[in-house]
Parts: structure tokens; C-alpha cells; sequence
């Protein structure tokens, strides 16, 4: 595996998803594999879950860690080419990537939307350009548009916590918030699920308010509801997550029904199992007699992601 940026780099979705349940039995079975070899992780956004997770996947493998916040740390990076670096950038991306990749065996980036311009996040110029002139096998820890290892940790605790011979029916509900959150959750979360549903593992519904919906390069396949209660029936997971609008780009539309999760609506599902990606809002995204409650599995969601990171890791060690 030379690359993780999205579903399209699996081949086999239950191979990998296999793989990180045995990693989760036996965490440290590798920790010879990486011996000597050293993962950077690029931060220019804020991040607890993918850090941590995905420095511990690393260390049970045996490598070495190096971590930098690229927008506390690092210089101001140009990403435009063929233009005079006389403002306020320091150094260009192809500099300061190819730099990385002589430090490094592997690195990680993670970079967020502005959410002013679509084109230009929806190009994801930045990781490619990062990508392409690093050198070295590169993971995505988010970008503009995904978040795969949340989306494989997903598919972990789905496949981890459904036990019955039939399809699951899988839930993705939007979430009300007080700001103008990405696409890249969602996105990547119905990419993958679309995926798992067309290799018989899911039955996919996204229910989202109108002026929500998501491109449709991501729901390919998925059920579209704008009811969450007709959504909601026959549910056997709900996840939670809130998104900005894609059509009216970045923008928080107004909304007159009641799409918080709580208890009332969670009775209409077959006793659904309740993920969230986290951070989250209580009482606004996400009711806390929910989080709090018997069906959520946003803590054990959250523990999948050190099994996910290190599933692509050790690929990443095998192949390269």
C-alpha cells in the first residue's frame, strides 16, 4: 500500500477489516516490522483520536514516532506553483514534503476545508501536491474531503458488534451545530459504506434535512431519506454526524424538525447501536441519555481507531 486517501485504496474491505480485529487480539504479534523505521504525522488542524491512535498503532509496531504542528511549528507553506513567494509563506510545499521524506518512512497529514471555495477543497491540492512530492507512502489523517481511517474504524465496530447472518441496516443521520462543520466525515463515511454495501456487508440510508444533501460521488448506491423518523425504522446502527451543506457551500441552513437523536427517536430503530465519530456537542448534536446510554459505542468506536491505523500501517511496512 503506497497510498491511504480514501476506499478506493482498499481492495477487499472485510480482508482489512479481518486484519485489524486480529491486530486487536494480538496488538504487539508485528512490533518487529517497523523496527528502525520512523512515521511522521503532519498536523495543520487540531486533533485528539487520530493523534493518539494512530502514534500508539505506530509504537505497537515497533516504530518510531515524530510528530510536528505544522501550523504552530512549522513555516507558513506556499502549495501554488509558479508564483513569487514575496508574502507572507515561507516555504513551499515541495521543499518542505521532499524534506519530510528524507526524515521519514511513512507520514500522515491532516489538513481541514476553508469552506469558502469548493473547487479548491474539493481539488484536495494540498495532499496531493504533499503526496506527490514526499517520496514516501503517505496516510490521510482527514483532508478537505475524507477521513478513511475514521471511516475503516467504523466499519471495525459495525462488523465487531453485529453478530446475525443478515445485513445490518446502517444509519447515517445528520446532526444539528451551531458552525459550519466539513463534509469530510460524511463523505468518507458513505464512501465506505456504499462500498461495503456493494460487497453485501451493509444496507445504507443517509437521512439529512433538505439542502444537505452530500456529492453525489460519495452516496452512490446509499437510500437518500429527508425524514429522520422514516430513516430511523429498522435501524440496527445510527451514526450521528453533523455537515455543513455542499450545494449552498459551507453554509448552515436553517432547519424547523427535530434531528437531535434522543431517546424518543431512538426507540423507532431496531435497538440501534449509536456511533459518532467524536468531538461532540451534547444536547445539540447528540442527546446525552444516548451517549450515556446501554447502545452507544462512540468510547469502543473511538478505541477502533488504534486497530485501523495500525491495519494500514502494517500494510503499508509490508509492501514497502
Amino acid at each position: 500500500m503506497k497510498q491511504f486517501f480514501s476506499v478506493a485504496d482498499v481492495s477487499n474491505l472485510s480482508n482489512i477489516v479481518d486484519e485489524a480485529l486480529r491486530l486487536k487480539q494480538a496488538p504487539f504479534a508485528y512490533e518487529q516490522l517497523g523496527k528502525r523505521r520512523t512515521l511522521g504525522l503532519v498536523f495543520l488542524n487540531p486533533s485528539l483520536r487520530t493523534r493518539l491512535s494512530t502514534q500508539k498503532a505506530a509504537m505497537q509496531l515497533g516504530m518510531d514516532v515524530m510528530v510536528m504542528n505544522m501550523d504552530k511549528d512549522g513555516w507558513a507553506l506556499e502549495t501554488r506553483d509558479g508564483v513569487a513567494m514575496n508574502g507572507a509563506t515561507v516555504e513551499h510545499i515541495r521543499e518542505a514534503a521532499a524534506v519530510m521524506g528524507q526524515y521519514c518512512d511513512v507520514l500522515g497529514i491532516r489538513s481541514f476545508p476553508k469552506l469558502q471555495d469548493r473547487e479548491e477543497d474539493y481539488s484536495e491540492d494540498l495532499f496531493r501536491k504533499f503526496s506527490s512530492h514526499c517520496g514516501v507512502p503517505v496516510i490521510s489523517l482527514e483532508s478537505a474531503t475524507r477521513h478513511p481511517l475514521q471511516s475503516l474504524a467504523d466499519l471495525i465496530t459495525i462488523r465487531e458488534h453485529w453478530l446475525e447472518p443478515r445485513k445490518p441496516k446502517v444509519v447515517m443521520a445528520w446532526a444539528p451545530h451551531i458552525k459550519a462543520l466539513p463534509q469530510a466525515v460524511p463523505n468518507s463515511f458513505s464512501e465506505w459504506m456504499c462500498r461495503a454495501q456493494a460487497e453485501g456487508m451493509v444496507d445504507f440510508t443517509i437521512a439529512h434535512p433538505d439542502g444537505y444533501a452530500l456529492a453525489e460521488s460519495f452516496t452512490q448506491g446509499a437510500t437518500i431519506a429527508n425524514t429522520l423518523d422514516d430513516a430511523l425504522v429498522g435501524a440496527d446502527f445510527v451514526y450521528v454526524k453533523n455537515w455543513s451543506s455542499y450545494n449552498d457551500y459551507g453554509q448552515v441552513l436553517p432547519v424547523k424538525e427535530q434531528w437531535m437523536l434522543d431517546n424518543r427517536k431512538l426507540a423507532i430503530t431496531n435497538h440501534a447501536n449509536v456511533m459518532h465519530c467524536l468531538p461532540v456537542r451534547r444536547d445539540l448534536e447528540l442527546a446525552s441519555e444516548v451517549l450515556d446510554g446501554p447502545q452507544s459505542l462512540v468510547i469502543r468506536e473511538a478505541g477502533n481507531r488504534v486497530w485501523a491505523a495500525q491495519a494500514v500501517l502494517k500494510r503499508m511496512l509490508d509492501d514497502n
